[in-house]
């Protein structure tokens, strides 16, 4: 299970209000890349869900996620963050091992990683 706190749900409430995108979802993902390996993708998904998707519901809010993201991020939470550099969403996964300075970039404990990739610079990560 993925779940949002309420600040989050909050938030997305508001943006989903704001871009005129009733009925629009959380999609989450990973990805193979970033400099520790995996990131993590987010969007608004005004579609239905997949065939193979997990739909869970916080808040008014519903989230959807593939099977293979959920093997790496069950037990996540989605979280809304202010800070000097502004507002913006982040993922406290319990399965990441390590993680990149920027947040968006992890490693599991089974060392699962991709090849290349990389944080496009400016988060402060080394490999």
């Amino acid at each position: 299970m993925i779940t949002l706190t309420d600040k989050a749900a909050a938030e997305l409430q508001d943006l989903i209000t704001s871009q005129e995108k009733q009925g629009s979802a959380l999609r989450v993902w990973v990805a193979g890349g970033g400099c520790s390996g995996l990131s993590y993708g987010m969007a608004l998904d005004d579609s239905a869900p997949e065939d193979g998707d997990n739909v869970f519901e916080q808040n008014g809010v519903k989230i959807y996620v593939d099977a293979l993201s959920l093997n790496y991020m069950d037990g996540a939470s989605v979280d809304y963050v202010d800070d000097v550099l502004g507002g913006g969403f982040k993922i406290e996964n319990p399965n990441a091992v390590s993680s990149c300075g920027c947040g968006s970039s992890f490693k599991t404990a089974d060392g699962a990683e991709a090849t290349g990739g990389g944080c496009g610079g400016g988060c402060g990560c080394s490999r």
